[in-house]
């Protein structure tokens, strides 16, 4: 099928769009370049979070705390993606040149952020009651109470589904994008702009911190919570 010819080829990195290259903000490969470094990032603190879920009772604090981070860093990435679609429907050259994305990847984008968008709300959420209003059920479905903490993690497996999809695809896009290797026509290209990505992406950081720093010690999440302090067991 060429639809899916064109995602695995991407995916490979045997195939890319040609990003025109614009002065001073670099433009559609500015833009991708952006992005790919956002979602590397993204993608490395989603590890970390997936390996508080190995003990979350014991690093409910560090689960908390890399859920901030992650929302500042998610909320950049739509940022930059959406400016990229505005630009392409409002008609810039730069952006009509370098044209949309592969169909399938169309497909699963709205996806993609919308779980996202999901499990980080849920989770800030589940700051915002506080532990014991997050575990108490709100209703029943099929015999199962239903509380803020199950719609969270309801949440976070179409997460895993959707972002898993998108990360075999973008993954070494990303990766080639970040580490500088753009190509106009046969030629390698000097993207303008490096600093100001650099600085936005400093920026989305350092705004998570901000956040962590303000709400982890009201949050109610942390581990001694959960009956863990100083690296007790749990219960002791």
């Amino acid at each position: 099928m060429p639809a899916v010819d064109v995602v695995v080829d991407e995916a490979v990195g045997r195939g890319h769009r040609a990003d025109p290259v614009v002065p001073r903000s670099g433009g559609p490969a500015g833009n991708a370049r952006l992005t790919s470094w956002i979602g590397l990032l993204l993608l490395a603190v989603s590890l970390a979070e997936l390996v508080t879920l190995l003990d979350v009772t014991g690093l409910i604090g560090w689960h908390v705390a890399l859920g901030i981070v992650l929302t500042s860093l998610a909320l950049a990435k739509t940022a930059s993606t959406g400016w990229r679609i505005m630009r392409y429907y409002t008609g810039s050259q730069a952006y009509g040149s370098a044209g949309p994305p592969p169909l399938i990847l169309r497909f699963l984008g709205p996806l993609v952020v919308l779980s996202t968008l999901c499990v980080l709300g849920s989770g800030i959420a589940l700051i915002a009651l506080g532990r014991p209003a997050s575990e108490r059920s709100w209703f029943s479905l099929l015999g199962q109470g239903i509380s803020p903490l199950t719609l969270h993690q309801l949440s976070f497996i179409l997460f895993g589904v959707f972002v898993g999809l998108h990360v075999l695809a973008r993954l070494v896009p990303a990766v080639l994008q970040a580490s500088g290797r753009v190509r106009v026509g046969e030629q390698r290209a000097t993207v303008p702009g490096g600093a100001a990505r650099a600085l936005i992406v400093a920026l989305c950081l350092v705004a998570g911190v901000i956040a962590l720093i303000a709400v982890l010690p009201v949050s109610g999440w942390r581990h001694d919570h959960f009956g863990v302090h100083h690296g007790a067991p749990f219960g002791r």
